[in-house]
């Protein structure tokens, strides 16, 4: 019987697994050395918030893969033998396969500053950092303030993590707004103020330097680059970003960048090996989408098309249209298409916001001829299923704009501004569509 094999147990891994048995007969191997059974990783931070306990973050009763024969091997993968087809453990112990799957993740980037691994110095990424933020910053015991390095969506979800346990926060920030490397400047200032407004010491243009410890090695102040400013704190998360965590595959055969570097199909340049998910790096980009892509929902499609290559429909990826979603404290942001921080050229940006600063929309077009490229919105919650058909339809600007009340999932809601939003289209494409527009 033919063996597949997966190291690690996270979305993609775990999608594969399911879909190759429910295609096949054949063993499966799932590894994982992070946790025995797989859980929702973006439920991590509702552990900590004291909204979820972690057994309501698996998915799948422990029973579920006994009974789908989906072995699971809890263990560390040490190296990659490929000619012999064989895995070893830092145990001692190995196992074969037939085919291996490449399922290993992100790890939390660190850039070599100064006591970056110091007790205290964390990342937030894995149920092991989770665990250890609760010892570092437990309920009830005083942490006088957390220096959160990084501004990404990971910092925001740690900054309210622990803004939910009355800890203070400083965040620094080393761009001009929050996140403006991905949102247009009125979007990323809507956020400032809503980070600001929560009582988080946002610190934009702001670097760290170094990490500073106390006679135990514990890290017990930062320093930031500019100024020279020493902030003393208890507990420094490191967020900026995430990277493929591929080094037990940089000793083996398979070809690797930053990431372990696949075809269309998903194969790797060694026959019968794959990678999905956070790890696999495309060699040919797809459109406009990065070659790596640390996104869930891209790591769950992964993991359906390699079962299916895997059990003789050979099946190339295919991503769709480009959508994510994500949250800002209270404030729900989701995306569809493509809208750039600075609209790409020959095209232009429409942007509106709601006077209470927590609701915006922007737009991207292709001003020549008016077709609609993408949307984002925060506090307007929109359709995914009707997105992907207008930009598959390629509709015009002008075309989403009035029906925009058709993507949105309370009607009822939306009338309260719909008028405002058409009114300043009308007029801007009136006047003219060959400029942003912007309502800061």
């Amino acid at each position: 019987m033919e063996h597949i094999v997966i190291i690690g147990n996270g979305i993609s891994g775990v999608t594969a697994a399911r879909h190759i048995r429910k295609l096949s007969d054949k063993k499966i191997t799932l590894i994982s050395a992070e946790t025995e059974h797989f859980f929702s990783r973006t439920a991590l931070m509702y552990i900590y918030m004291g909204h979820m306990k972690y057994e309501h973050t698996k998915p799948y009763e422990d029973w579920f893969w006994k009974k789908n024969r989906i072995n699971l091997k809890f263990g560390f993968v040490k190296n990659i033998e490929t000619k012999s087809k064989t895995l070893h453990f830092e145990d001692g112990d190995s196992i074969q396969y037939d085919k291996l799957i490449v399922s290993t993740g992100s790890k939390s980037n660190k850039f070599g500053w100064k006591g970056q691994d110091l007790e205290g110095a964390l990342g937030l990424y894995s149920k092991q950092d989770v665990d250890q933020l609760e010892i570092l910053a437990p309920n009830n015991v005083v942490c006088k303030r957390a220096v959160i390095v990084g501004g990404g969506l990971v910092g925001i979800e740690l900054a309210e993590m622990l803004h939910t346990r009355n800890i203070p926060v400083t965040f620094l920030v080393r761009e001009d707004n929050f996140w403006n490397t991905i949102l247009p400047n009125g979007e990323a200032q809507m956020i400032n103020r809503h980070i600001l407004s929560h009582g988080i010491d946002l610190r934009l243009n702001s670097n760290l330097k170094e990490i500073k410890s106390d006679e135990n090695g514990k890290a017990n102040a930062v320093v930031i680059e500019e100024t020279g400013e020493v902030i003393s704190c208890d507990l420094v998360g490191l967020t900026p970003g995430v990277s493929p965590n591929i080094d037990i595959v940089k000793t083996s055969e398979i070809e690797t960048d930053r990431g372990v570097l696949v075809n269309r199909f998903l194969e790797t340049n060694i026959e019968n090996v794959y990678a999905i998910g956070d790890c696999a790096q495309q060699r040919e980009r797809i459109g406009n989408r990065k070659p790596i892509e640390a996104v869930w929902y891209t790591g769950r499609m992964m993991g359906e098309t390699v079962a299916q290559t895997i059990c003789g429909n050979r099946m190339p990826y295919n991503p769709g249209h480009w959508f994510n979603s994500a949250k800002f404290f209270e404030i729900e942001y989701q995306t569809y298409g493509w809208v750039f921080a600075k609209p790409k050229d020959g095209h232009a940006h429409f942007h509106w916001k709601h006077d209470d600063d927590t609701k915006c929309i922007t737009i991207e077009y292709e001003q020549a001829s008016n077709q609609f490229l993408g949307i984002n919105t925060f506090g307007i919650r929109l359709k995914h299923e009707v997105f992907d058909r207008w930009l598959t339809e390629k509709r015009s600007a002008d075309y989403v704009m009035e029906h925009l009340k058709e993507a949105n999932f309370d009607p009822e809601f939306f009338k309260t501004f719909e008028k405002e939003i058409l009114t300043k289209w009308n007029k801007t494409s009136k006047v003219s569509k060959t400029c942003e527009v912007w309502n800061n």
